[in-house]
């Protein structure tokens, strides 16, 4: 006889050839997640699907672009690249008013909302202007803005952005920075570091991750506003591009190949920003859950 075994080979749980409960399990979530990506990824697909084909009637839309068709990029860039340019122009402007404004704010709160009583009050007023209605906060907005010659201006749009972005960007900083040692700052103070130099030398670096995690959030706010275009603006000077996508649709119904084309060009910034801040937005947004 050989000397070899020719017992058939078992698995974990002692069954040959019948694969573990926790490999099944694995699987399942696997295809569970994978469908669940497709669904939420089809209308993208849709999307890029009808502008590379040129179909002015969405029912005749293919399911695969086969016969390619540029027309509908050539429309949009011709009548929607300026407007790309003011939403870009309009969200880096409300990042950098963000940040200004939020990581002073949440290092300060992450100082002493943990040591004062009744400090929670505050944050809980943070999270109470994120419930309030973006419709209310405008039209409380034009009748400011117009007394200040703000409307139908670039800074009046990366304001009323900001507004939105600020709570959210606190709050998600403040989580970040209530982690940091209090020993480090209190090294470099008895250093003789004044609490700016503390600030831009020891907590901004160290909170590296929840910055760039909320400036891509503000970034997102103020790049798929609708609301405040729609009411801070009464003319043709000033248009972001979902303003003008709004009006394009009224004057152009029949081409929904440029529409879609203008929806594509629109939604590639905001997907490249979150690609290259990916790893930096995990970190953050995990970073203030530990501690």
């Amino acid at each position: 006889m050989n000397g070899t075994s020719s017992a058939p080979r078992r698995t974990a749980n002692g069954a040959a050839g019948v694969p573990s409960r926790h490999g099944l399990a694995s699987r399942l979530r696997t295809a569970f997640g994978v469908a669940v990506v497709a669904v939420l990824l089809f209308p993208v697909y849709w999307m890029v699907n009808t502008s590379l084909q040129g179909s002015e009637n969405l029912l005749s839309t293919q399911w695969f672009p086969l016969h390619l068709d540029l027309d509908g990029y050539r429309q949009a860039i011709d009548s929607q690249l300026g407007n790309l340019g003011t939403s870009l122009v309009i969200a880096s402007g409300a990042v950098v008013v963000c940040l200004a404004v939020s990581a002073p704010a949440a290092y300060g709160l992450s100082r002493t909302t943990v040591k004062l009583p009744g400090g929670g009050v505050v944050m809980t007023l943070l999270v109470i202007t994120q419930m309030i209605p973006g419709i209310v906060i405008a039209n409380g907005l034009f009748s400011l803005y117009n007394d200040l010659g703000l409307i139908n201006s670039h800074l009046g749009l990366i304001l009323a952005d900001a507004s939105l972005g600020v709570p959210f960007c606190i709050l998600l900083m403040r989580s970040f920075m209530v982690n940091i040692p209090s020993s480090l700052v209190e090294a470099a103070k008895i250093d003789g570091a004044s609490e700016f130099r503390v600030f831009r030398s020891i907590i901004v670096p160290l909170s590296r991750n929840s910055l760039v995690t909320a400036a891509v959030f503000a970034f997102l706010f103020a790049w798929s506003d609708f609301m405040f275009a729609l009411t801070l603006t009464t003319g043709d000077t000033v248009v972001p591009v979902t303003l003008s996508m709004y009006t394009f649709v009224g004057a152009h119904t029949q081409s929904w190949a440029a529409l879609m084309a203008t929806a594509t060009l629109a939604s590639i910034p905001a997907a490249a920003l979150l690609v290259l801040a990916q790893r930096y937005i995990a970190a953050g947004v995990t970073g203030g859950a530990v501690k």
